[in-house]
């Protein structure tokens, strides 16, 4: 293989990037449920999200990731608020 050239089905550097930021808001919000206090809403809850990103998980456009990565995370920081009032 050539130097600068890619196989078949490799990521580029900016999809690998996303890539990993997908996963670690993925790891952030399995992190944040496990602290829901109730097993139903826990159990709900990371249904939810595992159908969420199983649902967009074939999404190629760079706008549409990033602004679902942006959704994403104002989710999580909702549930974290949330739960920060719960404990108080």
């Amino acid at each position: 293989m050539a130097a600068g050239r890619l196989p078949p089905g490799a990521l580029t550097l900016r999809q690998f990037l996303r890539r990993q930021q997908v996963l670690q808001l993925y790891r952030k919000i399995l992190r944040a449920i496990r602290e829901v206090p109730a097993e139903q809403d826990r159990r709900y809850l990371k249904d939810w999200a595992r159908e969420e990103f199983k649902r967009n998980k074939d999404a190629t456009e760079e706008d549409a990731i990033r602004m679902m990565i942006t959704q994403g995370n104002m989710q999580l920081q909702e549930l974290q608020r949330t739960l920060k009032l719960a404990k108080s």
